[in-house]
Formats: C-alpha cells, structure tokens, sequence
C-alpha cells in the first residue's frame, strides 16, 4: 500500500463583529489539523490558531483614474487667487505659478487654452506662457464651470457663447460670497 500521510485542514467562517466591519480584517481561523496517525502515535491535534487577521492594516487607495466627485468637489473650494488688488500688481504670470493658484497640472491649463478662446497667454520666442491678470480672471470663470457647475467642455462653450455677460455676472457672484464672507465675519465677532 501506500505509506504517505496525509492531511485534513478544517476551516471555521466566522461572522465579523459590527466594531471591525469596515477593518480589513478576515474572520477565518484553522479549526482543526488532522493528520492521519501511523501505527503507534498520537492521537489527532486539536488546536485553534488564527490564520490571517489584518485589523490595523491601512487599505491604500490607488491615485491612478479619474477622481471622484466628492474629491473634485473638496478641491474646487482650495483655489487661492490673490484679490484683484494684489493680483493686478504685476503683469504677468507663469504658468507654473497659476496652475499652483488653482492646485491642477499645467497640462491642464494649456487643454483649457487650447478649448476656450477667451484664454489667451502671452508666449515668447521660447514658447513659455505667460498669464495676464485677465487670463487668470477667464480661467477662473472656467474653474467655475467646469468643476464646481459640472459642466461638460462642450456646456462650458456653450454657456460661454450664449451669455455675453458671463464675466460679469461671475465677477458680480464673486464680488456677493466676498460681502457674505464680510458679513459672517462682523457676525461672529458680536
């Protein structure tokens, strides 16, 4: 016959508890090893150990694809354009710098150039763009439609082309969250 000795292992599911529900953590633990005993040995091995169980392991998100739309939507609120004031003290602006103001990639600041004609950097012999106080404005209105209205590229033109007054029904929007944000401020401080 055949002398090798095998081997049974016993798997026990457990639910896991509400406290570790969103955890990484596996509920399986080995029930039982039996190994089938030869002539004259010990009987079979009762023992319960766990098997795998990750509670503290961080599960890490991949930064690969699109973003989601709460994280688009927790970004469109960190843009960090100066006033107009400070903003218009110099005349020019690169590239690198605007696209730090609104927190997205230059590349994507130069797709936006090329959709949108209302954005018109200056360029030098070398190629290097260089933003205008109005550039940033117009990007700015953009920024607005794209990422906080949801709008498509394509609604952005749309909307673009069919209000005239875009800019300056924008810069009266802005001009009213700057009294709001006044008004909150004069409202704590009573």
């Amino acid at each position: 016959m055949d002398n090798r000795n095998y081997s049974q292992i016993t798997f026990e599911f457990s639910e896991v508890p509400a406290e570790q529900e969103n955890a990484a953590s596996v509920g399986v633990r080995v029930k039982s090893l039996k190994t089938e005993p030869e002539p004259a040995k010990a009987p079979e091995i009762e023992e319960e150990t766990p098997v795998a169980e990750s509670a503290t392991a961080p599960v890490k998100k991949s930064t690969r694809g699109r973003k989601s739309l709460k994280a688009l939507d927790a970004e469109a609120d960190l843009v960090n354009i100066p006033d107009d004031e400070t903003l218009f003290q110099r005349q020019y602006y690169s590239i690198g710098e605007v696209a730090e103001m609104f927190g997205v990639n230059q590349s994507l600041l130069r797709f936006w150039e090329n959709e949108f004609d209302i954005i018109q950097p200056r360029k030098n012999r070398k190629g290097d763009r260089h933003f205008r106080p109005i550039d940033i404005k117009n990007l700015e209105l953009i920024y607005d439609l794209l990422r906080r209205r949801k709008l498509t590229i394509e609604g952005a033109k749309d909307f673009l082309k069919k209000n005239s007054k875009a800019t300056e029904h924008f810069e009266m929007i802005q001009s009213l969250q700057s009294l709001k944000g006044f008004l909150l401020e004069i409202k704590a401080a009573l």
